[in-house]
C-alpha cells in the first residue's frame, strides 16, 4: 500500500487529495469537495494525459511560428514521442484557428490543431 498526495486541477477549487495505491489501483480518495477530484485522482495516478502545446515554424506567414496543441490529452508517457514527431514539421500560411495541422500525431489518435490564425505574408 502506497499514499499519494496531490493537488487537484478538476475544477478551481485545487483541493489537496490523499489517495491510497494498492497493488497499482486507487482504492480510496479523501479530501475532495467534488467529484472531480476523485476521477482526477484516480485517472492521474494509473493512466495521466496532458494536453501538448508547442509551436511550429509557418512557411510564408506574417509570423514565423504558429500556436499548436492536442485536440485532446495524450498519455503522458508519449509526451517526448509527440515532440520527436513533430521535429522538422512546418506548415504553410494561411492557418485559421483549429485547423488539423497533423493528424494521428505519433500514433496517439489525436490531432494536433492550430491555436492562432496566421495569414500569408
Amino acid at each position: 500500500m502506497s499514499i499519494r498526495e496531490l493537488t487537484c486541477i478538476g475544477c478551481p477549487m485545487g483541493c489537496q487529495l490523499t489517495a491510497v495505491l494498492e497493488d497499482g489501483q486507487v482504492t480510496r480518495v479523501t479530501g475532495n469537495t467534488c467529484p472531480n477530484g476523485e476521477k482526477y485522482a484516480r485517472k492521474e495516478l494509473t493512466a495521466p494525459e496532458r494536453i501538448l502545446t508547442t509551436t511550429l515554424p509557418i512557411l510564408g506567414g506574417d509570423r514565423p511560428t504558429v500556436s499548436v496543441k492536442t485536440a485532446a490529452p495524450v498519455p503522458k508517457g508519449m509526451i517526448f514521442a509527440c515532440m520527436e514527431a513533430l521535429r522538422g514539421v512546418s506548415v504553410s500560411a494561411p492557418v485559421k484557428i483549429g485547423q488539423t495541422l497533423v493528424e494521428n500525431l505519433a500514433n496517439t489518435g489525436v490531432s494536433l490543431v492550430a491555436t492562432r490564425a496566421v495569414e500569408e505574408k
